[in-house]
């Protein structure tokens, strides 16, 4: 089984890269016996304030949840929740 570091790395990398964000924060990973769970947080700029075309300094805080095996090939992903913070 891969090292918790590890799993954490490859989330942290993943998300980054998906997103296009600069960084991801776990907040919270699990051993599940055949892989880690993660949670991460991520500040994106809001999705809303940037389709109405208005300039905007607010950011989402985006909590995803990511699933990566045991071979740390990630295996899925999706967005938890998400709250609004101006930055």
């Amino acid at each position: 089984m891969a090292r918790l570091d590890k799993a954490m790395q490859v989330v942290t990398e993943f998300l980054k890269k998906v997103l296009n964000v600069e960084d991801a924060k776990i907040i919270r990973i699990t051993n599940s016996g055949d892989g880690w769970e993660a949670e991460a947080e991520v500040y994106e700029e809001s999705s809303f304030i940037k389709s109405l075309g208005l300039p905007t300094r607010v950011n989402d805080r985006n909590i995803y949840k990511v699933r990566v095996d045991a071979n740390l090939e990630v295996e899925s992903y999706e967005r938890e929740e998400q709250m609004k913070q101006a930055s």
